[in-house]
């Protein structure tokens, strides 16, 4: 009997135990840190998912906190909301989108047998965030 397969899989191996979040290991392909049930590419790829949303938005929230320094004093009662309204959009926004390519791309992966590394749903967090991106630009027509 030859080594197991990194690609192909009919089931997740004997004492298989879900690798710590975030588990970006180097190799990537080491079978200890692949993942191999929806529910688990679904959590992942939602947690990376709010934690670069999160990231962003509240990055965009100190641009905007930011931009009202020398104006009048009466700006800045309200302003504390800024980053709490900036969150909460974050999240929201996030579960959706995490919960929708989560589930996705981990039943492909399941469906196909396949094996899934740890950075996939990293990397599918950095796509949402990138459509978030550039989806928030209007696109005009120069018709």
């Amino acid at each position: 009997m030859g080594p197991p397969s990194l690609i192909r899989r009919d089931s997740a191996p004997p004492g298989y135990t879900t690798p710590p979040f975030p588990s970006l290991h180097i190799p990537p392909q080491d079978p200890k840190w692949s993942l191999y049930t929806v529910s688990d590419i679904w959590r992942f790829t939602l947690l990376w998912t709010l934690i670069l949303f999160g990231l962003f938005h509240l990055g965009a929230a100190g641009i905007a906190v930011l931009m009202q320094v020398g104006k009048r004093r009466s700006n800045w009662k309200y302003l504390w909301l800024v980053p709490l309204v900036y969150a909460m959009i974050a999240g929201v926004e996030a579960i959706m989108a995490g919960s929708v390519v989560g589930v996705i791309v981990g039943a492909s992966y399941v469906a196909g047998n396949f094996t899934m590394s740890t950075w996939i749903p990293f990397v599918w967090g950095w796509v949402n965030v990138l459509v978030l991106i550039v989806s928030s630009f209007t696109i005009q027509g120069g018709l």
